[in-house]
């Protein structure tokens, strides 16, 4: 068969034929740039392709796209879905599954998608720099003396804000710093609003507020100039911008975020009435306790009393004058006792003494010569015929005179031979 139109119902074409014709005929297309949103995308483990589905924004139409997982990757900000995106890429026919796709080349954000892009881009780089870091975040007053208010004149999120702030607390006072929500000059006279509630010392608290709307409408709250104005003031700030799905940059350099104006009073005010009852439970608490420690000291005092020492004091005295006649019998028991002891070790040591004496040895029949000039006499050398002595004995002394002198007759000593 030369070509797919000679072909009959008596001799058709394959389908590979027609499936590589299509797949040669789309090839010649070249690239294409194509518009549209990304409904969806996946990653598959191993591959390096990433596989999208794009989708018509008008017409309930889609086309599967293929790209290299680094150019998906590489894209700043990360592609979301619901983006809206324009893709350069060239028209593929995959025969042997028989389907149809584009295989991108280069993506770019369009309209919301590039603003967004932008705004995270801006995110980024405030982040590295360090002005949404948690520790630079400021602990709101538990009950502040003013709130600065800073929001569109007789606007829904004004009336919501101090509304629900005086039914919290009425007492509170708020001051109104009006600047526009929108528009050219919203980002200007917010501003402008915060200088103005910063340099009042009596403010505490600053709140943005402002209630919901499109994406443009809340670009100011992402502005440059005034995420870096919110963070150098001293006051904590509050952002109320939109509801719970919104959020610029604003909830990000804000000390408190809240979802709503009126959350934003729920957060900055408490509740009189619940503060009240916290009293209240406070000082039933505190009185239980007193009653407690009350009875608990009263039944130590009356178990103290029903002791038979308090019930009659004298008992302990009774005791302890037992306990001293005891100690006294005790220590007239030890002095006599050491007294004997004494006694008899007097006695003993007089009778050694005594025995020791020389008076004991003159009573044996001893005595003790004396020259005249005191001199006891030990031997017949010290004397001489005639010589006055005196002679000690047991009872007394006497005078003598010597008349003659006799040696006493040596006695031999033994010989060491003869032994």
């Amino acid at each position: 068969m030369s070509s797919l139109r000679d072909a009959t119902a008596e001799s058709p074409a394959p389908v590979r034929a027609v499936a590589n014709a299509i797949s040669q005929y789309i090839d010649r297309l070249g690239t294409v740039w194509v518009e549209g949103q990304i409904a969806q995308f996946s990653r598959r483990p191993g591959l390096n392709t990433v596989f999208i589905t794009l989708r018509d924004t008008v017409a309930d139409l889609s086309i599967s796209v293929t790209c290299a997982r680094t150019l998906f990757d590489g894209l700043n900000p990360p592609l979301v879905e619901g983006a809206s995106v324009v893709i350069h890429a060239k028209p593929s026919f995959y025969a042997g599954r028989g389907s149809l796709a584009l295989h991108a080349r280069e993506i770019r954000m369009v309209g919301l998608g590039e603003l967004l892009a932008r705004i995270e881009r801006r995110r980024q780089l405030l982040a590295a720099e360090g002005l949404f870091a948690p520790e630079l975040k400021r602990r709101l007053p538990f009950l502040p003396r003013q709130i600065g208010l800073i929001t569109a004149p007789g606007s829904d999120a004004e009336r919501d804000v101090i509304e629900n702030a005086r039914r919290r607390w009425p007492a509170v006072r708020v001051r109104v710093a009006a600047a526009r929500m929108q528009g050219a000059n919203c980002a200007r006279e917010v501003m402008e609003a915060l200088d103005v509630l910063e340099r009042d010392a009596e403010t505490d608290v600053i709140v943005i507020a402002r209630g919901g709307g499109s994406i443009e409408d809340l670009l100011p709250f992402s502005d440059e100039a005034v995420i870096r104005a919110v963070a150098k003031v001293r006051t904590p700030v509050v952002s109320a911008i939109g509801h719970e799905a919104d959020q610029p940059l604003l909830d990000l350099v804000a000390d408190v975020r809240a979802s709503t104006p009126t959350d934003a009073a729920r957060r900055i005010v408490p509740d009189f009435a619940e503060e009240q009852a916290r009293v209240s439970q406070a000082r039933e608490r505190v009185r239980a306790a007193l009653r407690r420690t009350v009875e608990r000291e009263q039944a130590a005092l009356t178990a103290l009393r029903s002791r038979p020492a308090m019930a009659d004091p004298r008992t302990l005295i009774d005791a302890r004058l037992d306990e001293v006649a005891s100690l006294r019998e005790r220590a007239r028991r030890s002095l006599r006792h050491r007294l004997d002891r004494a006694h008899d070790e007097i006695h003993h040591q007089a009778a050694r003494a005594a025995a020791l004496s020389p008076l004991a040895t003159l009573r044996r029949g001893y005595a003790v010569l004396q020259s005249e000039g005191g001199h006891v006499v030990t031997s017949l050398g010290e004397l001489a015929a005639g010589a006055a002595i005196s002679v000690r004995v047991a009872d007394g002394r006497l005078s003598a005179t010597v008349d003659s002198l006799h040696p006493a007759t040596p006695v031999a000593e033994p010989d060491e031979s003869d032994a």
